[in-house]
């Protein structure tokens, strides 16, 4: 065999490899989870978001506070924030009397509402305005961008904007007390295939946890517990990032709990908005 041999055959051994069918990745082969975790909705990825209806964008309650708020500053041409650079409280109490997005301890009565940093929808609303490029922040005060301005209008393309900025700019690990690391925000679009094949049915949250972590085992590597064992400490983890922070903010499942607090027991199930905003593909082998 000569050099040009040697090499066409290695090429053949390596797309054999990368295009083989892996069972830890759902059936899915190595080519296809690298685009899955690192142009998700891209052209070579199993994943692709659609279309949706008019009255399915309505649905989504992370989507709608954005445009309530961004709504909010067209209307007075700009919001002067705090000295510490948070909404005004006139406006945190008008977003969340929306009823976009409840915060559970608000609703029980254990916390109130007055800043913006006592809703976390609230907050992570004012902060995706500004990681997408929808208002500007001079002089203590919000204002909207040309950018702004013309994507409040484009649910498509505001939508996955929104999706794709919560994955990749914002910090998951902001708003809970599980320490720095990727648990659910690395390879999120694994989630995403778990939920299109087997959300149907209601099932635990760690049903989803045990195969996000097959897929992606190194993640556990630095996660040093902070209560229990380490499989609970990041199953509650990453539920809790992946359920009760983005897919329920974008109206992608339906939570149901049994217990509050540390024991609780909690069932994930699709809703038909899923299956109608993400598209699946079956593994292609592409050798």
């Amino acid at each position: 065999m000569d050099l040009e041999d040697i090499q066409e055959h290695i090429d053949k051994v390596m797309n054999e490899q990368n295009n083989r069918s892996i069972p830890e990745f759902e059936g899915y082969s190595p080519f296809e989870m690298h685009h899955v975790l690192h142009f998700t909705f891209g052209a070579d990825s199993p994943i692709q978001l659609q279309k949706l209806s008019d009255s399915d964008y309505q649905k989504i309650p992370i989507l709608n506070q954005i445009k309530y708020l961004t709504e909010l500053i067209a209307k007075d041409g700009e919001i002067k924030l705090t000295n510490k650079g948070f909404l005004p409280t006139k406006i945190v109490a008008d977003l969340y009397q929306q009823g976009f997005i409840k915060d559970y301890l608000i609703e029980k009565g254990i916390s109130k509402l007055y800043k913006e940093t006592d809703s976390i929808s609230v907050n992570l609303t004012r902060i995706l305005i500004e990681l997408v490029g929808l208002v500007k922040k001079r002089k203590g005060k919000l204002s909207l961008t040309k950018k702004g301005e013309k994507l409040i209008s484009e649910n498509q393309t505001l939508l996955k904007t929104i999706i794709e900025t919560f994955a990749s700019r914002f910090n998951w690990a902001y708003f809970d007390a599980y320490g720095e690391n990727d648990i659910g925000q690395l390879g999120y679009g694994f989630s995403l295939m778990l939920l299109s094949k087997y959300g149907q049915e209601k099932r635990l949250d760690s049903y989803y946890a045990k195969r996000y972590f097959e897929a992606y085992p190194q993640i556990l590597d630095p996660i040093e517990p902070g209560y229990g064992s380490l499989e609970s400490y990041s199953t509650n983890c990453y539920s809790i990032r992946m359920f009760d922070r983005f897919l329920d903010y974008f109206g992608l499942i339906k939570i149901d709990k049994e217990k509050d607090g540390y024991d609780k027991i909690k069932y994930i199930t699709k809703t038909e908005l899923f299956d109608r905003l993400i598209e699946v593909r079956p593994h292609s082998n592409r050798s």
